[in-house]
């Protein structure tokens, strides 16, 4: 077998495992977040500006996982075009 066609195998193999990986601790923390949202939604002794924050805080963990995931996507498309056919 040809070591480019093995390569590109490993990749896309890689790439698999890392984007199901991915998608399930975002769903993990999106479940969270829900349950979170809901316990402070009744809980009356959890200041407004707490929930301020803890939402700031929220917003920039799914921007850093947004940029991640982006980085992550542009290097895998950056060694697979490395590994293209001429």
């Amino acid at each position: 077998m040809n070591p480019k066609q093995v390569a590109k195998q490993m990749i896309a193999f890689n790439k698999t495992a890392f984007d199901n990986n991915f998608n399930a601790m975002k769903a993990l923390h999106e479940q969270t977040e829900r349950i979170v949202n809901r316990f402070w939604e009744k809980s009356p002794m959890f200041p407004e500006e707490g929930k301020k924050a803890i939402a700031e805080w929220m917003k920039s963990y799914k921007k850093g996982c947004d940029d991640f995931k982006n980085m992550v996507d542009d290097n895998f498309k950056k060694v697979d075009d490395f590994f293209k056919e001429p």
